[in-house]
C-alpha cells in the first residue's frame, strides 16, 4: 500500500508496521466498542485477526503491549493494548513481556494533530524490562496506528533499551492518504490488509 516519507526516510524507529485493516467502517465501530464500551470479550477475536495480520516468515522473540498510564488504565478498568497482546501470545505461542512503563500521563491522542501527536507522545515511555528485549525483535501490540507518533516513540525507548527490530502490529490503521496530500506512497505505513 506503499510508505510514508518517515519511514522511506528511516525515521519512524519502528522496522515495520502491520495492520489487520483499515479504521473505518464497522473495525472501527467494533474498536470503539471494546475499547470506550469496555467490552472485553473482543479480546478474544480481535486476537484472531491479529495473528491473521502477522507477517508471514517473521520470527518474534517477545511481544510487548503499548502501555498505558496507570491513571488510565484505572479509569478505564483494563490496557486495551495488553489483552490484545496476551490474545496474540495465546495463539502464537510467543511470550509477553510489558517491557515498557508510562512515564507521564499525557493528554489522550484522539482529536490531536499530527505534530501535536508527536509532541505528546515524546517522552511518554520508559523501560521496564531492559534485559527482556536486548537483542530480540520485539513485536510491539496495540489497537490502532494514526500517525505512528505513539508507535515511533515507543519503538525508541525499545531501540535505546538495546531491542534488534521493532515491528508494530495493531488492529487498524488510520487511512492517512489524505494528510499527505501531494507526496507519493499512498498510505502512511506499510501495511497487511486482511487474511494471509
Amino acid at each position: 500500500m506503499g510508505r510514508c516519507p518517515l519511514c522511506r526516510l528511516g525515521l519512524s524507529n519502528f522496522d515495520a508496521a502491520f495492520s489487520y485493516g483499515v479504521y473505518d467502517g464497522k473495525l472501527r465501530d467494533l474498536i470503539h466498542l471494546f475499547k470506550y464500551g469496555k467490552v472485553r470479550s473482543l479480546a478474544r477475536p480481535f486476537g484472531r485477526l491479529l495473528i491473521a495480520a502477522m507477517p508471514l516468515g517473521m520470527r518474534f522473540d517477545a511481544i510487548v503491549p503499548m502501555p498505558m498510564h496507570w491513571v488510565r488504565k484505572w479509569k478505564r478498568g483494563f490496557n486495551q493494548a495488553e489483552l490484545l497482546a496476551r490474545a496474540v501470545a495465546r495463539h502464537s505461542g510467543i511470550s509477553l513481556v510489558n517491557a515498557l512503563r508510562r512515564t507521564r500521563r499525557a493528554p489522550a491522542q484522539a482529536g490531536l494533530s499530527a505534530s501535536q501527536r508527536r509532541r505528546n507522545a515524546a517522552g511518554s515511555f520508559g523501560i521496564r524490562r531492559p534485559e527482556a528485549v536486548r537483542g530480540r525483535h520485539i513485536l510491539l501490540v496495540d489497537d490502532v496506528l494514526t500517525t505512528g507518533a505513539t508507535a515511533r516513540a515507543a519503538a525508541s525507548v525499545l531501540k535505546r533499551a538495546g531491542a534488534a527490530r521493532v515491528t508494530v502490529l495493531t488492529l487498524a490503521r488510520a487511512d492517512r492518504r489524505h494528510f499527505i496530500g501531494g507526496l507519493s506512497g499512498g498510505s502512511s505505513y506499510t501495511v497487511a490488509l486482511g487474511a494471509r
